[in-house]
């Protein structure tokens, strides 16, 4: 089953985005992994969270602008040289990351990532090629 990447566009002004989480934490929607953007106009904050679909509803229904993209949550070891062994088969592959941020979990000294890709399907592929290990949904009662 495939992890959701829930975007919103937000202001980049103190507070902006603090009022999206306050929706969230009312909602007891939990933030699982985030990155914010803020070179662009307006800020694109990028989130994991435990219940994508209703986050969606919830930031929609308090006119947030929402986007959702489907990403891959991959295993890296917690050493020198764990991201390589991801990074390897993408290259080979040519697939490009268009967005990479950590996880808030480390599960047997291994960092989580989520990747946003261009070619999903050519990366889940071939970091199952290359023995990557992937996450599904599970990551979303870590």
């Amino acid at each position: 089953m495939p992890i959701t990447q829930v975007s919103i566009s937000v202001d980049n002004t103190p507070g902006s985005l603090h009022r999206a989480t306050s929706i969230l934490e009312k909602e007891q929607i939990n933030i699982k992994a985030i990155m914010a953007a803020t070179q662009l106009s307006p800020a694109q904050v990028h989130m994991i969270v435990d219940e994508p679909e209703r986050a969606v509803q919830v930031l929609e229904m308090n006119k947030f602008t929402v986007t959702t993209k489907e990403v891959i949550a991959v295993a890296a070891p917690d050493h020198p040289g764990g991201l390589n062994a991801i990074l390897r088969p993408l290259i080979e592959a040519k697939v490009n990351i268009d967005c990479m941020y950590p996880f808030i979990y480390l599960k047997n000294d291994e960092a989580i990532l989520i990747l946003e890709v261009d070619k999903i399907k050519e990366a889940k592929e071939v970091l199952k090629k290359h023995w990557v290990k992937t996450y599904s949904t599970e990551i979303y009662k870590s």
